[in-house]
């Protein structure tokens, strides 16, 4: 099920522009994680990094530049965006095969030390409630003490009227950057597209099978309510650290 290094490459790069739809100030978001990251891994030779839901490996990518020495795990459950991963970005990430949240998952990872840092993007809001608690806790148990879990997303505040401001906040925000305006392919374009690439033909058979329902997932929760949650796991510390709109950067410590 192999993938060339030209056909990667050009799915990739189709994936980074139709992502720019649906994140705002991605870019500045990606790198405020790798601000806390750094700043997390400060003095220490080779720290062991963790990349939840990493698709094609846009977040490894960015933090193996920031930090070369570290040791990246990606892991994810979508055979096609990780065989992109894999051959677009083979030198950022170790990248694993596994369905965040079920049970065992985190011995699919291999770890042989603890994690320094767990980072995702808008990878976690699909799991529901109380697997998004159990993640969280297995997640605890990874990490060193002093280490923490980096989460970048969507949090619509408590109450609807401030989550309607705050979305308008975050559109405008795109439109004033001009994101929403291009006339690039979008998410499900962008799925049709590569679905009809003979190339990619063996991987999107695995991934209907692999394809499951994970429910409503977790989009309404607030950051108050996603700090209760992560206080329960056995986080010690939670603040958001960068925030436009409702696109926030979520920070949780351990201990």
């Amino acid at each position: 099920m192999g993938v060339s290094m030209g056909a990667a490459s050009m799915w990739v790069e189709r994936w980074e522009r139709q992502q720019q739809r649906y994140a705002v100030d991605r870019e500045e978001r990606f790198a405020v994680i790798a601000d806390v990251t750094e700043h997390l891994c400060a003095g220490r030779d080779r720290p062991l990094l963790l990349d939840l839901g990493c698709g094609p490996g846009s977040l490894s990518a960015r933090l193996a530049r920031r930090l070369p020495h570290a040791e990246i795990v990606a892991v994810d459950m979508d055979p096609v965006l990780l065989e992109l991963g894999r051959t677009h970005h083979s030198d950022s990430a170790r990248y694993v095969d596994a369905v965040i949240g079920e049970d065992g998952w985190t011995d699919a990872l291999g770890l042989d030390r603890p994690v320094d840092a767990a980072v995702t993007t808008t990878a976690l809001h699909y799991l529901p409630a109380p697997v998004l608690l159990r993640t969280y806790r297995s997640l605890a148990a990874l990490l060193r003490d002093g280490g923490a879990l980096v989460n970048g997303d969507h949090f619509p505040p408590d109450g609807s009227p401030c989550s309607e401001l705050t979305a308008h906040v975050g559109r405008r925000r795109a439109e004033r950057t001009g994101v929403h305006g291009r006339e690039d392919e979008d998410w499900e374009s962008w799925w049709e597209a590569a679905a009809a690439d003979p190339e990619l033909t063996d991987l999107f058979e695995q991934r209907e099978k692999n394809r499951s329902s994970s429910g409503n997932g977790n989009r309404h929760l607030s950051v108050g309510a996603h700090t209760r949650l992560l206080h329960r796991a056995g986080f010690g510390h939670v603040t958001p650290v960068w925030q436009v709109g409702d696109s926030c950067v979520l920070a949780a410590l351990k201990g």
